[in-house]
């Protein structure tokens, strides 16, 4: 999936995940656990909505000087001993992976949980070079066998059960004892620990990604429950870090403001379990740590986002919050999004990466209802955002000619104020009429997408242009 995006057939993604029974009920976790754990621990900081406020700033004032504090973070990282390598695209980002993986002559490759790395798909790349790739984090260990990308950016593997979890341990490890019991969470945790364990010992290399890249001090942070990014970066002779531009912050304490909003607003936590920082390979002295230390900084179109009206994106630190509290995603889950980023923030930043052409219906994949906006420990206003590339989508004629006509048809008497007035108030007495002994309608010409699933509210009173006008002339409506 990661390779090559479905988002094109968003819809039929939609229809299928609506028609999964099993996927609809995993979902309800999404709806219960995160939301309610979010309110509870931001309920309980009294400067929460401040910290958004202050780490909306950071970010923002990174974003408008990021060739400064890229320098600065590649200095500070040369000078601790690591190498900075420069990726234009996600081949260029591959291309230097595996190439270190090459020299060392690695055989294992353990990896951390990382968005970017779904992003240049380099799981494939790793074993296409006659490596093997193990993901570690709990929900990617679960997937990749299944040959699935992530549904959600913080719970890979939110979208499967402990059942189906059972069955593929027994069918991939199949060097255990078949009548084993695995009816228990916790003896599926134990075995993939177990087996998982064996890999951190034999591997040559450990990939990461990072939450945040501090410029001042050439410190990669990575926040965890397991630790198995800790194992990844620390056991093998060679840590490789991908992390995109935008993930750098200025100092240290930039970054402890945004960590007090990122688990809270990800998994409910006040901090996670693991917060990690990295500098450099292992120092004279250091009881353990790589021989050599590599960041691989990852373009692949951000920075053509600065300066344009989608600039404020690339201040998501990656937190889900926006699609733990979305009632589309909620429906249709991860997959149906088509790519490696769901929900409202993948909504926004999908049509940038691979082309709105492609990508073009997940903006329209919303209620905006503006929950995601509400919950974004950065503020991103992602309804805006989105908006801006159905803008896009229209003025490249790429949406269905049914919807420029109705669009066109809605303009005509939208830019002639008197006959909408008199149009509206006119269809809106006619509906009230016709459906004054149900109160509702079951069917409408022209509009079956909403009555298909839904009854249609027959009018009742005026129209709303009557009422705002008797308001504001002081009168009751």
């Amino acid at each position: 999936m990661t390779a090559h995006p479905t988002s094109p057939r968003f819809k039929d993604n939609a229809r299928k995940a609506l028609d999964d029974a099993q996927l609809q009920k995993a979902l309800g976790n999404v709806r219960q656990n995160f939301i309610e754990r979010r309110a509870a621990v931001a309920a309980k900081l009294p400067e929460f909505e401040a910290l958004r406020d202050s780490a909306r700033d950071i970010k923002n004032h990174t974003l408008e000087n990021l060739d400064l504090y890229l320098e600065r973070y590649e200095d500070a990282v040369t000078k601790a001993g690591g190498q900075v390598h420069w990726a234009r695209t996600a081949a260029e980002a591959r291309e230097a992976i595996v190439g270190i993986c090459k020299r060392v002559g690695a055989k294992t490759v353990t990896k951390g949980k990382s968005m970017i790395s779904e992003e240049i798909a380099l799981n494939d790349a790793i074993e296409a070079a006659g490596m093997q790739a193990v993901e570690t984090d709990l929900g990617e260990y679960i997937i990749q066998p299944r040959h699935e990308a992530p549904s959600h950016i913080i719970a890979p593997a939110v979208h499967l059960n402990a059942t189906q979890v059972e069955s593929d341990f027994r069918k991939h490890h199949t060097h255990l004892d078949p009548n084993r019991d695995l009816s228990q969470p916790t003896q599926l945790l134990t075995e993939a620990r177990t087996i998982l364990r064996e890999k951190f010992l034999a591997a040559d290399v450990g990939i990461t990604g990072a939450n945040f890249l501090i410029a001042e001090t050439g410190t990669s942070i990575i926040v965890t429950n397991e630790g198995n990014g800790d194992l990844t970066q620390t056991l093998p002779k060679i840590h490789i870090v991908i992390a995109s531009i935008e993930k750098v912050v200025p100092t240290l304490e930039d970054a402890s403001q945004i960590l007090r909003v990122l688990a809270r607003s990800a998994t409910g936590q006040e901090m996670s379990v693991y917060t990690t920082f990295s500098t450099g390979p292992r120092r004279p002295g250091d009881v353990d740590g790589p021989e050599e230390y590599h960041v691989v900084l990852l373009d692949n179109g951000r920075s053509a986002m600065l300066g344009t009206e989608f600039q404020e994106m690339l201040r998501c630190i990656r937190c889900g919050a926006c699609m733990n509290h979305c009632p589309v995603y909620h429906a249709v889950g991860g997959h149906a999004y088509g790519w490696v980023y769901p929900g409202p923030m993948g909504a926004v930043l999908t049509p940038t990466l691979i082309g709105v052409d492609k990508g073009g219906h997940l903006p329209n994949a919303s209620t905006f209802c503006g929950r995601c906006e509400s919950v974004c420990p950065v503020r991103i206003p992602l309804p805006k955002l989105m908006r801006h590339w159905r803008e896009r989508e229209f003025e490249r004629h790429l949406t269905p000619a049914t919807v420029r006509s109705g669009l066109g048809f809605w303009a005509f008497f939208a830019k002639r104020p008197a006959l909408y007035r008199l149009a509206t108030g006119l269809a809106m007495r006619g509906l009230a009429r016709l459906g004054k002994a149900k109160g509702r309608f079951t069917s409408l010409p022209f509009a079956s997408g909403w009555t298909d699933h839904r009854d249609f509210p027959a009018p009742q009173g005026k129209t709303f242009q009557q009422q705002w006008k008797a308001r504001r002339n002081g009168r009751s409506a």
